[in-house]
């Protein structure tokens, strides 16, 4: 298994040099479809799909699913094949969920994007991660794997094409870092004023609008807090259970710290489809402690 694991990741390294390669051009035209969540794609989010959906069906896995595709992609003797079962499919085998490119409406103003993959056994539900992984396209090309209850974090070197090891992300048990998602215009009132009494401590505010890049910051400066609430225009949240909230709960844990969606842990949360979302909270311990207080009632 975890052979298999690493060969999953280091197929996926090659796919990010090359996703890195693209974003070298400004490629910021929209194409004139949506995807799955009611998203305008861009041009370039299309070739990373196809990218690593390309990259994924070379190798020996049950299957994938991506943000950008309405239903799971179910390989039979390395060949496509669009199956609504695939979900469902329970083997001993692995699977994987990502989400091409997170962020990439930042595109227009060079900001910090990524792309994010979760590693399942058996079925997509959070419980059967195996491993969790990201790469960073900003000023360096980086990567964060998470496996064996470690977050290991990595730059790629362009000299020597080889993945450097930088350092293993800990989390401390209280950051400085506020990371606030949602439009605060449709937040309920018990959220405002929770984000609010993180300010009042002093916590800075830290939100590019691009999750990998806003999380990635509290892992490296080691805690804080990451929300994405319930809102009133979005009741079950926004961000996507198996190609965003998954792996970055299980990298999180693997650092030390804590996801929720406020009363439940995030892994525990039985999926019903692909696409589902739920309201989400990343941080550091005492944090996300008083998430929980905040919350349980």
């Amino acid at each position: 298994m975890s052979y298999a694991i690493d060969e999953i990741i280091t197929a996926l390294q090659v796919g990010a040099v090359q996703v890195a390669n693209l974003l070298q051009k400004r490629d910021v035209e929209y194409s004139d479809t949506e995807n799955t969540s009611g998203d305008n794609q861009l041009r370039v989010d299309i070739l990373a799909d196809r990218l690593f959906g390309d990259i994924l069906g070379e190798l020996n896995i049950k299957g994938f699913a991506s943000e950008e595709r309405e239903e799971a992609v179910c390989l039979k003797q390395n060949q496509y094949a669009y199956d609504n079962d695939a979900f469902d499919i329970k083997s001993h085998s692995l699977l994987v969920a990502y989400d091409p490119l997170d962020g990439s409406s930042l595109m227009d103003s060079n900001l910090t994007i990524g792309s994010i993959f979760g590693i399942y056994v058996d079925e997509f539900q959070g419980k059967n991660l195996v491993a969790s992984l990201y790469f960073l396209y900003g000023p360096r090309l980086e990567m964060v794997v998470a496996k064996d209850s470690k977050s290991m974090h990595y730059l790629y070197d362009y000299t020597k094409h080889t993945w450097e090891f930088i350092q293993r992300l800990e989390l401390k048990e209280e950051g400085k870092l506020n990371s606030p998602g949602g439009t605060q215009k449709y937040w309920y009132a018990k959220h405002k004023d929770l984000i609010e009494s993180f300010f009042l401590k002093g916590y800075r505010l830290r939100y590019s609008g691009g999750m990998v890049a806003d999380l990635h910051q509290i892992l490296c400066k080691g805690g804080g807090i990451f929300s994405y609430p319930a809102t009133t225009d979005s009741k079950q949240g926004k961000l996507r259970n198996l190609f965003e909230v998954f792996p970055f709960a299980y990298i999180f844990e693997s650092a030390g710290g804590k996801a929720t969606n406020g009363s439940e842990r995030l892994l525990d949360i039985h999926t019903d489809s692909v696409h589902a979302s739920t309201p989400c909270f990343f941080g550091s311990n005492n944090e996300m402690q008083i998430i929980h207080e905040t919350y349980k009632s």
